[in-house]
């Protein structure tokens, strides 16, 4: 098949994405598949033959690229886009992906999982991975995915939601609970998150969360262990548990550096089959209840009595080969390449029947 997968974009996690982006072009390549990566927002600015011929480009425009420390300067990729256009899509990504057979998202946090994407390539009639746009559009409002939790019967933590600026922190930091989780409400990646267990790292969190949206939930933090659990095909995975390193959160570097300074994934974690049970099933009615396809992640913390208490949702985690679902999918004899290629099988035909 012809496969355009897009990675990159201009959103916080910019660099996930183009790690994501560029191992499943790799992986579908590796079985046979005419797959090229185009950076969302950089498009083809590095190519000026015809299109229909980017298919054959032998090194599919893959790149090298990995993941920093720290989040991507957002306002240097824009300034470094040849093309001076306030577009959020680059030049000629939208025609390419109208040759291909389907589009690979490898997209994460704006642009990508907030069901943007996911509208305009339905409008253009191209079939692409993962979810429609509004199941992805709830997903990524932390909000509206809390609501939904609840109407389903998903135990979640009490939360609430906020709308504020610098004036009203002076009047939160008396009135919110802690210790609190803090987190913007379109986040990802651990970006805009804050865990304060005092009314001044509540405060300070309220000020460094403010640029990134005036808008948060907080919610009460709950101690226990961290889990994630895959959802492929209708079915739970193996959960996976992350430990993070001593005195830490997972938090962007934990994520995904290795070492010392990265957090332990546990896979499969070692819980016994009744909390796989419950967090497995708490994830399928979430993933159920928000109409989400093909694949997603769902984070729980599992706490002292047993009890999965679910935090959110990704529709389009991680998918480079060390990623939580490729590990998962490993457990259950999935090699890599084969969930990449079982991904689009299964889009092509969800795409299929919303017709």
């Amino acid at each position: 098949m012809k496969i355009v997968v897009l990675g990159g974009g201009v959103s916080t996690e910019r660099h996930v994405a183009l790690v994501t982006g560029t191992s499943v072009c790799r992986a579908l390549r590796s079985l046979g598949h005419q797959a090229i990566f185009v950076d969302l927002y950089m498009g083809l600015e590095e190519y000026d033959g015809a299109l229909e011929d980017a298919f054959d480009a032998p090194d599919g425009f893959i790149g090298d690229v990995a993941i920093g420390h720290q989040a991507p300067d957002l306002e240097a990729v824009k300034a470094s886009r040849k093309w001076k256009s306030p577009s959020r899509i680059g030049p000629r990504v939208l025609e390419l992906c109208q040759l291909a057979d389907c589009v690979f998202l490898g997209l994460h946090g704006a642009d990508g999982e907030d069901g943007k994407i996911q509208a305009t390539l339905d409008l253009l009639g191209v079939p692409y991975t993962g979810s429609g746009p509004l199941p992805s559009a709830m997903a990524m409002d932390k909000a509206v995915a809390k609501r939904i939790m609840e109407s389903a019967g998903v135990l979640t933590p009490k939360w609430q939601e906020l709308s504020y600026t610098k004036a009203d922190i002076p009047r939160l930091v008396k009135e919110l609970p802690v210790p609190c989780a803090v987190k913007v409400v379109n986040g990802g990646s651990s970006i805009g998150v804050a865990l304060p267990d005092t009314r001044e790292e509540l405060e300070q969190a309220l000020y460094e969360l403010e640029p990134f949206h005036s808008r948060v939930i907080v919610e009460e933090k709950i101690i226990g262990r961290e889990l994630t659990q895959p959802i492929l095909d209708d079915r739970w995975l193996s959960a996976i548990e992350i430990v993070p390193p001593e005195g830490s959160s997972f938090d962007y570097v934990a994520k995904y550096q290795s070492g010392a300074e990265g957090a332990r994934e546990l896979c499969p974690a070692p819980i016994t089959e009744e909390e796989q049970r419950t967090v497995g099933e708490a994830a399928l009615r979430f993933h159920r209840a928000l109409g989400l396809s093909v694949y997603s992640r769902a984070d729980f913390i599992l706490d002292k009595e047993g009890r999965a208490w679910c935090l959110e949702v990704n529709t389009l985690p991680g998918m480079t080969p060390n990623s939580l679902i490729p590990k998962a999918a490993a457990v259950a004899g999935m090699s890599y390449p084969e969930l990449c290629e079982k991904i689009v099988t299964l889009s092509l035909a969800e795409r299929g029947r919303q017709g």
